[in-house]
């Protein structure tokens, strides 16, 4: 979840300001509100948030990654 600033110049050519990776998240700010709009209120919105992030948690906990090389080419000789 972000917020992206860009600038468009009127060429069309683009630029990024900054990146806000949270953006304001307090029950009056303008993410919730956009939510609310929808049907979806503050309370509701903050529990499917919670509850993709466990889910997102929980599925990567079950990936094994790991390598095990066939030699020690990677040291050098």
């Amino acid at each position: 979840m972000a917020r992206v600033d860009f600038l468009v110049q009127r060429d069309g050519k683009i630029f990024l300001n900054e990146i806000n990776t949270l953006p304001g998240f307090t029950s009056i700010s303008m993410y919730p509100k956009m939510w609310e709009a929808s049907g979806i209120s503050y309370a509701e919105l903050l529990d499917r948030l919670i509850g993709y992030a466990v889910e997102r948690h929980d599925a990567k906990k079950k990936l094994k990654t790991f390598y095990t090389p066939k030699s020690d080419w990677y040291k050098g000789s």
